[in-house]
């Protein structure tokens, strides 16, 4: 219990680069050079993605593709319905940047590691929660754009010009297939690296969110949001996760998948990428307005963390329970025959 009160570190590192960005922002030459540098390390974390990716891996998982689908349907029909309900109940709640805000949360591809990380920490079934995560991140670099699009088409000012998925697919997905050709040559220093790679991929999602901070801080937004809009945020960020979990789990047992494909499904199609989200961000919304649109992403990054840790367990002794041999098995296996 004492170590779920512990705030995870990377979290503690976004509070502070906030308030790092809120304090000494950047801004004229040293705010270009800091954009460039974010632009490099973004590239840099999804070369390190490919590279340490086993192209075999996504290959054996591809069977399940009852599950994947699901997944998919969920991250990328689910979330964005619930997004277009909440904004259509309650269109004066948030202000424009932080409903666009929301409504990009929702657009965006599930999470990798923690996707992974809970599946198995849940007994979930690992092999297709690795399939279905990896490939939710590789299909939302063109989903994504398109349904932000789509999303705020409808919106005074809104839309997302599509050519900028040419931009995210050379930030993105060129780095990454250029990592899985050179696996060969440098996987296995990769894979020995892990920590200092770790610190690596994290540092550059605090680069970036520092230079959007920076310059929405510059362009006053902490003038133009109160404390009240925050929890506000919080509250329906909790209220879609909440909404989320209810569907993805009432869904895999209608249809019939296990107790393991359960929790993958449940954990896979529930999560939204802080890693990619910041970065495609960055790209989408330009300018200031990218330090207020990623807001609602960080706080549900937050949220899904604490709720998924929480689950996960649950499910853990859930499967344990049901695995444990009842004393009537252990009876019968120990009378002789």
């Amino acid at each position: 219990m004492f170590r779920r009160l512990i705030p995870d570190p990377f979290l503690v590192a976004l509070v502070c680069v906030v308030a790092l960005a809120a304090v000494l922002p950047c801004y004229g030459r040293g705010a270009e050079v800091v954009d460039t540098l974010a632009t490099f390390a973004i590239a840099l974390l999804f070369f390190l993605q490919g590279a340490r990716l086993a192209p075999e891996t996504v290959v054996s998982g591809f069977t399940h593709w009852r599950l994947h689908l699901l997944v998919l349907a969920c991250t990328f029909v689910l979330f964005p319905l619930l997004g277009l309900a909440l904004h259509a109940l309650m269109p004066n709640l948030l202000s424009e940047p932080l409903w666009i805000g929301m409504l990009y949360l929702c657009a965006l591809p599930s999470t990798v590691q923690s996707s992974i990380a809970f599946t198995s920490i849940g007994k979930g079934n690992i092999p297709a929660a690795i399939c279905s995560a990896t490939a939710s991140n590789l299909l939302g670099i063109f989903i994504t754009p398109i349904l932000v699009g789509l999303l705020l088409s409808t919106r005074a000012g809104g839309g997302v010009d599509l050519t900028q998925v040419g931009k995210i697919v050379l930030q993105l997905l060129v780095p990454f297939i250029l990592g899985q050709l050179l696996r060969p040559k440098i996987g296995a220093f990769v894979l020995r690296n892990k920590k200092i790679l770790s610190m690596s991929d994290r540092g550059s999602i605090l680069l970036v969110v520092y230079s959007a901070f920076s310059a929405a801080v510059v362009n006053g937004i902490w003038q133009r949001l109160g404390i009240s809009e925050l929890l506000i945020v919080l509250a329906l960020d909790m209220v879609l996760l909440a909404l989320v979990l209810t569907i993805t789990t009432m869904a895999a047992r209608f249809l019939g998948f296990d107790k393991p494909d359960e929790v993958t499904i449940v954990f896979c199609g529930s999560k939204k990428t802080l890693a990619s989200g910041v970065p495609m961000a960055n790209v989408l919304f330009p300018g200031p307005a990218a330090g207020t649109i990623i807001l609602p992403l960080m706080i549900f990054h937050q949220v899904q963390l604490m709720v998924c840790a929480a689950l996960a367990q649950r499910y853990a002794r859930v499967i344990a329970a049901r695995e444990r041999p009842t004393l009537t098995e252990i009876a019968d296996a120990q009378s002789p025959s």
